[in-house]
């Protein structure tokens, strides 16, 4: 009897169960449905397929593998040493500078980078720190053959090197673009190796030109944020009709989404000298400069920053030659004008070797126009030097000790001038500007100092309105540093 109450109740549920529930979302009849309004105004920009660009490129994209044998007693230097917190891709695996470490027993040290053909005869371009020091190539290309290379010509100043594969062309190749033409903003594509994954494609925007990151003495950096891995470097950076605009070669060491490129017509004028001669030529005139800071440029009289500060001429060169001295502020070069000091040391490399110039300089607050004929940059030329700038205070928290004859001698200094910095205090305005123990400092606003007196009075008939004005010798090296002061 309860077996059929519970047969009767579980039929009873069901049929409730099955019965149609009233349509309580639906909608009133009278109700009309319309679609969401267009956007209003028109289209400003799409997202494009690179996928024709990648199928253009990818045959004349190459993987870069390299072995250097390092021998016992032999130091194993970094390829390339760059400032803290920037780097090669490649030198993630080195930490910071890579030391140098003599090892105690023969090993192969192997590397990875990328490239491409940009000449059917199978010549490649990639970066100097990829191929630097090895002692065998080998290039896999799209089709998956692989091939020996050998080096045609390097150049560790822009970090650019030419290599050939050894087989016979013609080969697939990309054209170089003009890198002037970018726009921040516009599309980029990446393709390269990163950890080994062959081919890897990468986009993003150009973020910025012009970067200086202290790599160098030439840097003028494309910024992307298109992925760039260890692996990347020498590979090519892309526009969307397909020419390499730049040489992926650098990122920040914790970065995200910062990589840095060398512009293609930089790599154009350097790979052109490496395929005729091997190696480039450049122009020098023998002088240390640095930055014009707001603060220095009060000191020195003038209205504005643009320009390079001459920091030092080198005895014999042709700066010398010409009449140009420390302090000078050089604003034009060859009829082209000098804004940021850095555009000093490349119109002079990009200046025939030989030329005779015109030279603009302000000194003592007029213009002054100098002739020079640039002489040819050697391997251990000194290139630019960039002084710090800043402080605060009149005691400027120095140690100071007059220097006698013998010792002016043996520095080779003017007899006029010198006092050796012995000490300087932590977090006074001389240390926060960088002046160091054993730094000599050669003038005070620009007037001599050999004794400690004649620097103290210097220092009482300074106006505190303006930058005080420190001219160091450090090493083979001189420098100015600006200290705005308040009497106490």
């Amino acid at each position: 009897m309860k077996k059929s109450y519970i047969c009767l109740f579980a039929a009873l549920l069901l049929g409730w169960m099955l019965l149609p529930l009233p349509d309580v979302f639906a909608q009133d009849a009278s109700e009309t449905v319309t679609a969401p309004a267009a956007p209003q105004g028109e289209l400003l920009a799409g997202l494009p397929s690179v996928s024709p660009v990648v199928k253009k490129a990818s045959p004349a994209v190459v993987n870069i593998f390299t072995v250097k044998v390092i021998r016992p007693g032999v130091p194993n230097r970094s390829r390339r040493g760059a400032p803290r917190g920037f780097r090669g891709p490649e030198d993630l695996f080195e930490e910071f500078f890579g030391f140098p470490t003599t090892p105690r027993r023969e090993y192969k040290e192997r590397a990875l980078g990328s490239g491409f053909i940009f000449d059917p005869e199978g010549f490649i371009i990639t970066n100097n720190h990829v191929v630097e020091g090895a002692d065998d190539i080998k290039v896999k290309l799209d089709d998956g053959r692989e091939i020996s290379a050998e080096i045609i010509g390097r150049d560790p100043k822009t970090d650019l090197a030419l290599i050939k594969l050894t087989s016979p062309g013609p080969y697939p190749f990309l054209s170089l673009g003009n890198s002037d033409l970018l726009n921040i903003g516009d599309w980029l594509v990446a393709i390269g190796n990163p950890f080994g994954l062959e081919h890897t494609v990468t986009a993003g925007i150009l973020s910025a030109r012009g970067r200086s990151i202290g790599v160098g003495p030439y840097d003028d950096f494309l910024q992307t944020d298109a992925s760039i891995n260890p692996g990347n470097s020498g590979g090519p950076l892309l526009n969307l009709y397909g020419q390499v605009v730049g040489i992926n070669t650098i990122i920040i060491a914790g970065g995200n989404g910062i990589g840095f490129a060398i512009p293609s017509n930089v790599a154009l004028k350097i790979v052109d000298q490496l395929k005729r001669s091997g190696r480039v030529d450049r122009g020098w005139i023998g002088v240390m400069i640095q930055e014009l800071t707001p603060d220095m440029a009060k000191g020195f009289g003038v209205t504005d920053s643009n320009g390079a500060l001459v920091g030092n001429v080198q005895d014999g060169s042709p700066a010398n030659q010409g009449g140009v001295r420390h302090g000078d502020i050089i604003v034009e070069f060859d009829g082209k004008p000098v804004v940021a000091f850095s555009d000093l040391t490349s119109i002079v490399a990009d200046t025939a070797i030989g030329k005779e110039v015109d030279v603009v300089v302000i000194r003592a607050g007029k213009r002054v126009t100098l002739r020079l004929t640039v002489g040819r940059l050697e391997d251990d030329s000194t290139g630019s030097f960039v002084g710090p700038g800043g402080g605060s205070s009149l005691d400027l928290g120095l140690t100071l000790r007059e220097l006698t004859p013998d010792m002016r001698s043996q520095l080779n200094l003017n007899a006029n001038s010198g006092l050796l910095v012995e000490g300087v205090v932590a977090d006074s305005p001389a240390g926060d500007v960088g002046i160091q123990p054993q730094d000599i400092i050669l003038e005070i606003d620009r007037k001599p100092v050999s004794t400690i007196s004649e620097y103290n009075a210097v220092l009482r008939q300074h106006n505190k309105e303006i930058p005080l004005i420190v001219w160091i010798r450090r090493n083979n090296q001189t420098i100015y540093f600006t200290l705005p002061i308040e009497r106490r």
